[in-house]
């Protein structure tokens, strides 16, 4: 859920590498302190506390933009409660849950040996575990499971490749994440829409190769990518994948798609472009307005779900508004500048300005089927009718949409709101049932 750009999936999350820490005196009461300040907007009263690593990972302006991007998808700060140790390998990290208007994140805060703040992260609040169940339509005995490496320099991913029992070969599917540092099974709070899509379309005798995203398992080293973009966040991983699958024993070479889901969907056409040899491409929920209209879109849809706009949604509607002229104002010399804008360096809003997906995807020659959940607030029916005009006339080109779905492909009803995601689901069958007909068709 959602690197840089928070605004098409759930909740961003913002860390450096921790230190191992000694405990400072009275930590549980400078926790809470330092939650009050970012609260209060008290920024610099934060980084004075920054140690090194930190100044690094988050430097002038990067604590501010990643505390928006939190309240953005979560609403406004509201409290924490009790701080509480946890013990991560040789770090001793302080925890406390705090209610936002939202979601509850619990947030991870930890001092180095000389007391200075080495580490800071946000996530969903634990909860009860809920094991994952395998969806209905998966059949267990039809396909194997295995781990595998995507790529073998300096960003090598692991992954997990289902394949269908058989001799094969066998067409074969590459998943590409939406955005946010995104595991391999797309895990967002209590639902996993890749490993459903994985095992459900392995059952239907297609090969699923499904990875980590090089924001989840490289974030520090991420900090350092000069010219950051999309392409070494998303597009070079895909690559690597196709070139795994293809290198595959039991996999057609000449039958590897790719399918992306929300930013990854987005991406499709610049995929798709830079491996003319793929059989085909799939758009699963793919955005098709810019990230920084999306975010503002999201952010004044969430304010208005209630009826109500509150002075602080209007001020996060405000700050939207700002990331919004902010990137309409950029020039190709800010993009030497390293201040990060909302979670991202400049570098990777110029990529984005004036791509147009669905018009680059006219230029596709793949056969393309298009997907769309009709509760989707993240992509929204007005992107998908998008694609349609503009790849309508092509003859190799396929749309489907669903009108219980959300933009996880999981049923519903009424309108989809974060909290929808709280509780677990799966990937409807007929999503995977179509996308298994067309690849086979």
């Amino acid at each position: 859920m959602s690197t840089i750009p928070a605004g098409l999936l759930a909740l961003v999350t913002f860390s450096s590498t921790f230190q191992s820490p000694q405990a400072a005196e009275d930590p549980a009461a400078r926790v809470h302190a330092l939650l009050a300040a970012l609260a209060a907007k008290e920024f610099t009263r934060v980084e004075a506390q920054f140690n090194d690593l930190m100044k690094a990972a988050l430097p002038p302006g990067g604590l501010e933009a990643a505390w928006t991007r939190v309240i953005t998808q979560a609403g406004p700060f509201k409290s924490c409660g009790a701080t509480r140790t946890q013990d991560l390998a040789n770090m001793h990290v302080m925890v406390t849950t705090c209610e936002f208007e939202r979601a509850r994140l619990d947030a991870q805060v930890a001092f180095d040996h000389d007391g200075k703040l080495g580490g800071l992260l946000f996530r969903p609040a634990a909860g009860p575990a809920v094991p994952y169940s395998t969806p209905p339509y998966a059949n267990p005995t039809s396909y194997t499971e295995r781990d595998v490496s995507v790529g073998s320099g300096e960003w090598s991913l692991p992954g997990t490749l289902e394949m269908p029992v058989g001799t094969g070969p066998f067409p074969a599917l590459v998943l590409v994440h939406g955005s946010g540092p995104n595991d391999r099974d797309e895990t967002i709070l209590a639902n996993k829409p890749f490993k459903d899509l994985a095992l459900g379309l392995a059952s239907r005798g297609i090969a699923v190769l499904r990875y980590d995203k090089r924001s989840k398992v490289y974030p520090a080293k991420l900090q350092g990518v000069a010219d950051f973009t999309v392409k070494q966040e998303v597009i070079d991983d895909a690559l690597e994948a196709v070139k795994t699958l293809r290198a595959t024993p039991g996999v057609d070479p000449a039958r590897v798609y790719v399918l992306g889901h929300s930013l990854g969907g987005m991406l499709i056409p610049r995929i798709a472009a830079a491996d003319p040899s793929l059989a085909g491409v799939i758009v699963l929920a793919g955005a098709a307005r810019p990230l920084e209209q999306a975010i503002l879109d999201q952010t004044r849809y969430l304010a208005m779900a209630d009826g109500t706009v509150t002075p602080a949604e209007q001020a996060q509607i405000d700050e939207a508004q700002k990331l919004l002229e902010t990137v309409r104002a950029l020039t190709p010399e800010d993009a030497k500048s390293p201040k990060p804008i909302f979670g991202a360096p400049a570098s990777y809003w110029l990529d984005l300005r004036g791509y147009d997906p669905p018009t680059a995807a006219r230029n596709v020659k793949q056969p393309m089927l298009v997907l769309q959940g009709e509760r989707d607030y993240q992509v929204t029916m007005d992107e998908f009718a998008r694609w349609k005009a503009a790849l309508g006339s092509k003859s190799n080109a396929t749309f489907h949409s669903y009108p219980a779905l959300n933009h996880l492909f999981i049923a519903g009803t009424g309108k989809s709101l974060p909290a929808e995601y709280e509780t677990a689901g799966h990937v409807d069958e007929a999503v995977v049932r179509d996308i298994a007909e067309w690849i086979k068709k």
